[in-house]
């Protein structure tokens, strides 16, 4: 569903901060579109069409194996964007790309992004730059699903996803939370029920509430705080807040 206020692009990060010349090369051609929980932008194998710049909500991506299973490898929120190394050339989707939170945010045709490129070094950049974002997650995620607790993995991905979302609250199924963190339903089930037994979240009807994070980041891998690191020193994207802080 399209959106009239086309100027909601400079919710995202990363088109608010480039400089005003190389954002008029983009801002004739750019659509906000309001995106519902559970929308597949792409599966892996799928030409890429579309640049996608959040607003707000969150993005999943996704490996996918021969069997179907699926597990999450990054997620992308208003300080991203999603598709942008189709600028560079022809694209296919190496993984499955879901809202995970409902959202809005700006797209741009392919053939479009790719011509505002090849006039621009900065909006190059940014396409290259954030793709290293990206494989940074990958990189962090495959060591946290192979070395730690669920537990501190699920508190993890509450604080990353509550950040992403600029909220506290979080409208998840349990369903969508064992597909993200690769896991069965009744571990995410135990684990919830442990972490709101403890008064760190509360959990009903489909949407987790954080209540004591400071407890939350204690019960947190190390992977949060490494994420948050590792982006911090990448040039280009950061910008006056941290990307990943909350508003």
């Amino acid at each position: 569903m399209k959106v009239s206020n086309q100027s909601r692009s400079l919710d995202n990060r990363l088109l608010a901060a480039l400089p005003r010349a190389h954002f008029e090369l983009l801002g004739p051609h750019l659509e906000t579109v309001s995106l519902p929980q559970g929308t597949m932008l792409s599966e892996p194998g799928d030409e890429i069409t579309d640049v996608f710049f959040a607003h707000d909500g969150m993005l999943s991506l996704l490996a996918v194996m021969r069997d179907g299973k699926a597990i999450e490898t990054a997620t992308v929120g208003r300080e991203g964007v999603v598709g942008a190394m189709a600028g560079l050339g022809l694209y296919t989707s190496m993984v499955r790309v879901v809202v995970q939170l409902p959202m809005n945010a700006t797209k741009i045709a392919v053939a479009k992004f790719r011509k505002a490129v090849q006039k621009s070094d900065v909006i190059r950049d940014l396409c290259v730059n954030y793709n290293e974002v990206l494989l940074c997650q990958a990189r962090v995620t495959a060591a946290c699903n192979a070395l730690h607790p669920i537990e501190a993995r699920f508190c993890r991905w509450l604080l990353q996803s509550a950040d992403r979302a600029g909220s506290d609250k979080i409208g998840l199924t349990q369903e969508f939370l064992a597909e993200m963190l690769g896991v069965r339903r009744t571990s995410v089930t135990e684990i919830a029920s442990k972490i709101q037994a403890q008064g760190l979240i509360s959990y009903a009807r489909g949407v987790i509430t954080i209540l004591d994070r400071k407890g939350l980041e204690k019960r947190s891998c190390e992977c949060f705080q490494t994420l948050l690191d590792q982006f911090a020193i990448l040039p280009r994207i950061r910008q006056s807040r941290h990307p990943f802080s909350s508003p």
